[in-house]
């Protein structure tokens, strides 16, 4: 069975460098779904708007040519153990197929783009192919004390988050919060620990550069691109 894509989402993430590692880790963040020219009918998404959630079903679009094993080395566990492709959320898969939980904001009418969806909390780079759009049902798909394996270990991690003056007022005023929240949840690879190394990924409009002690990250330069 061939799947097209039905639309694609634009955030601020050019690169894979810098994307929280979950949906809604970090809810600052924003993007826009503009459907395909095939499916921007209006009764398509007709009583979405009910809906304060939505499951994406998405491609690793810059993963398709790369190779899959049946283990991978998450980042979490810090990049040395091995566990099965399936236990994971690992990129690297039979299928290339991403999936996310979004918080639905609102619909909005855009000339040339029909009506797109502006939604938060998205782990997605700029541009990616969205394969279907599923509403988020609480009753059946909140579990309550389900068992996060290796994953609940990280969920409270934070860095705390320092970044000087003159560099914070480089930055949109709209785009602060989300980019120290993305920060705060750390984007290296777990397994990198060397405090000299300079960081760096792109972020909406800049190039940030950072460096981490310990437990706090310092941004050192904030180039607007």
């Amino acid at each position: 069975m061939n799947i097209e894509p039905i639309a694609k989402i634009y955030t601020d993430f050019k690169t894979k460098f810098g994307i929280p590692r979950q949906s809604r880790r970090v809810n600052e963040l924003y993007g826009k779904i503009v459907f395909e020219k095939e499916f921007r009918n209006d009764e398509c998404i007709r009583g979405i708007e009910q809906f304060s959630h939505l499951w994406l079903i998405w491609e690793f679009s810059e993963n398709t040519d790369k190779k899959w094993s049946n283990t991978v080395r998450p980042p979490r566990l810090g990049g040395n153990k091995r566990v099965g492709v399936f236990a994971t959320r690992s990129p690297f898969r039979p299928n290339s197929l991403g999936l996310s939980c979004v918080e639905l904001i609102r619909v909005e009418n855009i000339a040339n783009e029909g009506k797109v969806l502006i939604v938060s909390g998205a782990d997605i780079m700029n541009g990616t192919p969205i394969y279907d759009i599923k509403p988020y049902i609480p009753y059946s798909d909140c579990i309550e004390n389900a068992n996060g394996g290796f994953s609940s270990d990280m969920k409270d991690y934070k860095l705390d988050v320092i970044i000087p003056s003159e560099l914070e007022s480089i930055v949109a005023k709209d785009k602060i919060n989300a980019l120290k929240s993305v920060l705060s949840d750390d984007p290296r690879p777990s397994y990198q620990d060397d405090e000299e190394r300079v960081y760096g990924f792109f972020f909406a409009d800049y190039e940030i550069k950072f460096k981490v002690s310990k437990n706090t990250l310092m941004v050192i330069d904030i180039i607007t691109i």
